[in-house]
């Protein structure tokens, strides 16, 4: 669920910076972008658990000031998807 609001403030370099320092490689490859009071999180990752570990090590930056996080991160599994799904 994103945080809704508007704000000027610039918060892209320290959301890039929150997955640039992550330990999952994944969130490293990760592009932020800040367009009309909205942060923008893009790219491809393995699974919807990468994809929400993004969305929350940016969503503290969020909290205090009123900024959109939107979640465009996209998940692809590969070949062959996930064994354990029908």
């Amino acid at each position: 669920m994103p945080v809704v609001g508007t704000s000027s403030a610039n918060i892209r370099p320290q959301a890039q910076a929150a997955l640039k320092k992550s330990r999952i490689g994944e969130l490293r490859s990760l592009c932020v972008e800040q367009h009309n009071g909205a942060l923008v999180l893009s790219g491809v990752v393995s699974s919807f658990y990468v994809k929400q570990l993004a969305q929350e090590a940016v969503r503290a930056l969020c909290r205090d000031i009123e900024v959109e996080l939107v979640n465009a991160i996209r998940v692809d599994r590969g070949p062959y998807g996930n064994p354990y799904e029908d």
